[in-house]
């Protein structure tokens, strides 16, 4: 069983500075086509400082960082009995090219179903930009199965 002494726990932050090509790049390799995404004097007649990161760009942050290879092992989740549960993105505002953003993910929730068979965790991760203003908020469902 996950202990529930792991709600509320903040995990370490993981940071990013959003550059050009890498936006282009995440951008044609998930098929967008709108040209703010890809063109900075398209993006800047749309009203952008820069290229805006695509929506789920953020979430590769904390990704890349490892820190969600290292929630399993502080919670003791085994890969071979994790599931993706579920995925939510709240946006505030566009985090663009050249802003540093940083991801601050807790535990906010872990609960079971089925007597135990299946737990759930709930993480919420903040992203912020480099003038601390609140970019997005991610809702992340991890289930654990159990024989």
């Amino acid at each position: 069983m996950i202990d529930k002494k792991w709600i509320g726990h903040a995990f370490p932050s993981s940071t990013l500075t959003l550059e050009r090509g890498r936006l282009q790049f995440f951008a044609r390799a998930i098929g967008e086509t709108d040209p703010v995404y890809t063109d900075v004097a398209a993006a800047q007649s749309a009203g952008y400082a820069d290229l805006p990161a695509p929506p789920t760009f953020i979430f590769g942050i904390e990704l890349e960082s490892g820190a969600s290879d290292q929630l399993l092992q502080t919670l003791g989740i085994p890969l071979k009995k994790l599931l993706h549960g579920e995925q939510g993105f709240t946006f505030h505002q566009p985090a663009c090219a050249g802003d540093t953003v940083t991801v601050q993910p807790r535990i906010t929730e872990i609960y079971d179903k089925k007597g135990g068979a299946l737990e759930f965790v709930v993480k919420l991760s903040e992203a912020r930009n480099q003038r601390g203003e609140l970019v997005a908020e991610m809702r992340t469902v991890l289930v654990c199965r159990h024989a």
